[in-house]
């Protein structure tokens, strides 16, 4: 009975260290191969999971916007006074909803060319109005004419088309209006072939940005996603120095193995320049 007691526990501890060994072989080699699985998962050629969601991410991307509304308008234009305004938001549109185009790959190079469509979805639910509500705001055209035409006849012409188009420094325009464009009364009659729409975003919808060419990660993973050039440059000429390249990814889609130190880099069209991401903390979403 002592025997089969004792022939048990050895039995046992030589089990659990052959055990110990497989598993201390075992998972080095497990690691490796979903490390492997991973890169070549996370390539973007035709046929990976990642090309598959990189062509048209399932993640929503929103875009928000903030309108300061001019409250004193009569008094800044007739008196010079101090403006005051009013921030109203946010107002939230989807955006980045529409699949990547013209895309082509170079393999010599190892990387994939490609134009976004731009697209903008309004998201009620996001936002505190309506795309019709109304602000009082600076008349970007009216504004901007005597400093594109200093010459003192042309401001003259430029004075007498703005009176009979009864515009003036400020003006009352929707959300919509403000963003996507709206025809502008006084340029409509400056008799020269100039475009009469005016729009912070405009022209938007329907149009494609780009041609970006990013990096596949075929021959480094670290580097996949990440912008090689945008519009056939490295560099946008519009910031001095460092401000100047473009870096990281278009924001869809970040490379593997990414660690909390890390700083994730993206560049942003819209802004015309990079911005950088920090980890700061971890969350869950999960309800108990």
């Amino acid at each position: 009975m002592g025997c089969d007691r004792n022939c048990g526990l050895i039995a046992g501890a030589v089990i659990g260290a052959v055990l110990a060994v497989f598993g201390g072989i075992l998972m080095p080699v497990g690691d490796m191969l979903i490390e492997k699985k991973i890169k070549k998962e996370t390539v973007l050629e035709e046929g990976t999971l990642a090309f598959k969601n990189w062509v048209k991410t399932g993640t929503k991307v929103y875009r928000q916007f903030w309108i300061f509304d001019v409250q004193n308008p009569e008094d800044v234009a007739v008196n010079s006074s101090k403006i005051k305004v009013k921030q109203r938001g946010p107002y939230t549109y989807r955006v980045r909803y529409l699949a990547k185009e013209n895309i082509t790959h170079d393999s010599e190079t190892h990387t994939v060319s490609f134009l976004q469509p731009n697209g903008a979805i309004f998201e009620p639910s996001l936002s505190v109005g309506t795309e019709n509500d109304t602000f009082t705001v600076l008349n970007l055209a009216v504004a901007a004419a005597p400093h594109l035409y200093p010459n003192v006849f042309i401001q003259g012409v430029l004075n007498s088309l703005i009176k009979k188009s009864k515009s003036s420094m400020f003006q009352k325009r929707t959300l919509k209006e403000l963003l996507w464009g709206y025809k502008d009364p006084f340029l409509s009659l400056v008799p020269y072939p100039i475009t009469t729409t005016v729009g912070v975003f405009y022209p938007y919808n329907n149009t494609a940005d780009g041609v970006y060419k990013v990096f596949s990660g075929k021959d480094n993973i670290s580097k996949v996603a990440i912008i090689d050039t945008y519009k056939g440059k490295k560099n946008l000429s519009y910031w001095p120095s460092y401000c100047d390249m473009i870096n990281g990814t278009d924001a869809a889609s970040f490379p593997p193995f990414i660690e909390k130190t890390q700083v994730l880099q993206f560049f942003s069209s819209d802004i015309c320049r990079k911005t950088c991401v920090y980890f700061t903390s971890s969350f869950s979403i999960c309800k108990s």
